[in-house]
């Protein structure tokens, strides 16, 4: 049953944000960075790609479901009412090249919520909500500066060695799996090429930085549910000698079965050990636990094809600032994910010579 926090959530002020002076600077690194690895992969294969997650794993109808109900700490924005959404999902891993799955990288998911009305976004066109989510609870660096720092380094090393990648992601995996024996699971391990081969569907995924929830504040998770799904939880799937093995998986399990999951909230209850700022901070859940909001349902269908690549991965952009003003992306790295999400966009548009725009209906991905 749904209930109310047991704290009182911190209320939403735009003085909650303290950008640091030089964002404006640090902005402009990432966008440089972001355009700097799609012309490389550009260069290499004569098509335009996402300067990162740009290997899609899956690519799926679904409906978000949001029952009556809700208390209203919880009925805020999108979920201020009940309703039915289409949504399309994408599954993704993170690098900006795209490399055969035995490079194990952290995986991603993003949702395009169509028909949502409400004020929106600055420069935020159409009527979907996107939230993009990733499968760990924070982000790799507190903040925009030092994400650079670790965005340069994949800069240098994309269209490098691919096979070199593959020797070192085996082990890092190595490594991560001692890691995780001691009881010490490393993020860096993980994030650098040593994520454990285990099924994407399975995975939990998150927005690690926080988004306004109305007159709130809070972050976004989702959570397998179904049984179908649950029971790939962590479940070994091997990659190595197979450069598609999550798609495959994908599209083996939504021939036949149907997936469902749960999109929660955690909303920011103390702003010392919630920060706003630090998005590499893990928000405590005995402070405040993730709280379901709605279902999101994806029946039997073609997990991946070619034909529904050519609208997910190129004529669609998921970005957090695509959606209502009430869920504002907050804290460093969303604010200039901003800037470095519409250049990589207009990056794919202008190379690619094809519309790139939010959509203002839903068109189901189809395979004919």
């Amino acid at each position: 049953m749904l209930s109310d926090p047991p704290v009182e959530p911190v209320r939403y002020d735009p003085s909650l944000e303290r950008p640091d002076p030089d964002e404006g600077k640090t902005g402009e690194g990432l966008r440089e960075q972001i355009l700097r690895i799609a012309e490389i992969t550009y260069r290499d294969g004569g098509h335009a790609i996402r300067g990162v997650h740009a290997k899609s794993h899956g690519l799926l109808n679904a409906e978000l479901i949001i029952e009556p109900g809700l208390p209203p700490v919880l009925a805020q924005g999108l979920f201020a009412q009940a309703g039915r959404y289409p949504v399309i999902m994408r599954f993704s891993t993170t690098p900006g090249d795209i490399l055969p799955d035995s490079v194990t990288t952290p995986r991603g998911v993003a949702l395009k919520v169509f028909g949502v009305t409400g004020e929106r976004l600055p420069d935020a066109d159409g009527s979907t909500q996107d939230f993009v989510l990733v499968n760990g609870k924070a982000f790799g660096t507190p903040d925009a500066r030092k994400f650079l720092a670790n965005l340069k380094l994949l800069a240098a090393t994309t269209d490098k060695a691919e096979g070199l990648k593959k020797v070192l992601s085996g082990a890092l995996r190595g490594a991560e799996h001692v890691a995780e024996a001691l009881g010490r699971e490393s993020p860096t391990l993980r994030r650098l090429g040593g994520y454990p081969e285990t099924q994407i569907l399975g995975d939990s995924f998150f927005s690690q930085a926080p988004i306004r929830y109305g007159d709130y504040v809070a972050k976004i998770g989702l959570v397998p549910v179904s049984p179908e799904l649950v029971a790939l939880t962590g479940k070994h799937l091997k990659l190595t000698g197979r450069p598609t093995g999550l798609r495959d998986s994908v599209v083996d399990f939504f021939r036949d079965h149907r997936g469902e999951w749960e999109l929660r909230v955690q909303l920011c209850t103390n702003l010392d050990t919630m920060p706003i700022e630090n998005a590499a901070k893990v928000w405590p859940e005995d402070q405040s636990p993730y709280l379901t909001v709605a279902r999101l349902v994806a029946g039997p269908q073609v997990g991946w094809s070619q034909a529904r690549a050519d609208v997910g991965d190129d004529a669609l952009s998921f970005s957090p600032w695509h959606g209502l003003a009430a869920h504002r992306p907050l804290g460093s790295i969303m604010r200039l994910r901003k800037q470095v999400y519409e250049a990589s966009a207009r990056f794919r548009r202008e190379h690619n010579g094809r519309p790139l725009h939010e959509p203002q209906s839903f068109a189901p991905l189809s395979d004919g």
